[in-house]
């Protein structure tokens, strides 16, 4: 029964490591991605929602254009400015963010996902029809 010495020998050698691949990459995360946008979005200067809320929440807010196209009928979105805008991935996002490789892919790159947006929607809807 005197096993409190091995026993804790043992926790704190799991402990470290388990825990030394964090310690080991402690500040050497990679920078995220600079995304260089398109001339028209340059022109444009404003996309359908704020730049910040684009960054965290555009997944969400294309599903919600999924379902509101999909199950609603409904294709105008109006951003919190007024202005409207139609809810298509393909000819209103992809018109002016125009470079997957550039734009969309950087970033769900560095950031591990992978999107199940390409699975129906084509890359440039211009050069198909």
């Amino acid at each position: 029964m005197n096993n409190k010495a091995l026993i804790v020998t043992g926790v704190v050698i799991f402990l470290l490591i388990v825990l030394f691949p964090f310690w080991y990459m402690r500040g050497k995360a990679a920078p995220p991605p600079e995304v260089e946008l398109t001339p028209k979005a340059k022109a444009a200067q404003k996309c359908v929602r704020s730049t910040e809320y684009m960054r965290a929440e555009h997944m969400q807010l294309l599903d919600v254009w999924r379902d509101s196209v999909v199950r609603e009928s409904k294709r105008i979105y109006v951003n919190p400015d007024g202005k409207e805008f139609n809810m298509s991935l393909s000819n209103t996002c992809l018109d002016c963010h125009s470079n997957k490789a550039e734009f969309c892919d950087r970033c769900h790159n560095y950031a591990s996902v992978r999107p199940y947006c390409w699975s129906c929607h084509i890359e440039n809807p211009k050069e198909k029809t």
